[in-house]
C-alpha cells in the first residue's frame, strides 16, 4: 500500500481553495444562465463537455456534448421557456466535483403552462471549465396562465 497523505497546512490550504474555486465556477454559469447570457455561459464549458438530462414525468431525457451541445442544452431552455425563478439551494462540492441541489420555475412560452422542478445537478469541474454535468429533476405542472 502507499503512504497515506499527510494533511499538512498547505494540503488542506489547497483542498479548500480547489473546492471553492469548482463552486465560483458552477455559481459563475448560474448567473450567467439567470442573465440568458448563454456564450458567457460557454466560456466555462469544455470542447468536450458531456450535459445528461434524465428526464422527468414531463420533460424528455437529453444527451448533449461539446460546446455546440451545451450550446442547445441553454438556448432550448430560454427560446422555449420563461424562467421565472432557479434557485440553487445548497452546494455540496468534493474536490472537482460539485453537487447542487435546486429548484426552478418556469412558464412554457407556446402553451403558457408553468412547470415547477425539484432538481440535483452534478458538475465535475477541470482547468476552471465544466466538463460533465447530469441531471435528476422531477417536474409538476402548475396553474395554466391566461384562463
Amino acid at each position: 500500500m502507499g503512504k497515506p497523505l499527510l494533511l499538512t497546512e498547505e494540503n488542506l490550504i489547497f483542498t479548500v481553495m480547489y473546492n471553492l474555486h469548482a463552486k465560483e465556477v458552477i455559481e459563475k454559469m448560474f448567473a450567467a444562465f439567470a442573465e440568458g447570457d448563454v456564450e458567457k455561459i460557454l466560456e466555462i464549458v469544455s470542447e468536450d463537455s458531456v450535459w445528461i438530462y434524465h428526464g422527468t414525468q414531463i420533460i424528455p431525457k437529453a444527451r448533449f456534448e461539446g460546446k455546440d451541445g451545451a450550446r442547445t442544452f441553454f438556448s432550448n431552455i430560454l427560446k422555449h421557456t420563461e424562467v421565472l425563478s432557479f434557485e440553487p439551494l445548497q452546494y455540496i462540492v468534493e474536490g472537482n466535483m460539485v453537487v447542487v441541489l435546486g429548484s426552478e420555475h418556469q412558464r412554457v412560452k407556446r402553451s403558457g403552462k408553468e412547470l415547477k422542478q425539484q432538481w440535483v445537478q452534478v458538475y465535475t469541474v477541470q482547468n476552471n471549465l465544466i466538463t460533465r454535468m447530469e441531471e435528476f429533476a422531477t417536474s409538476e405542472v402548475g396553474n395554466e396562465v391566461n384562463k
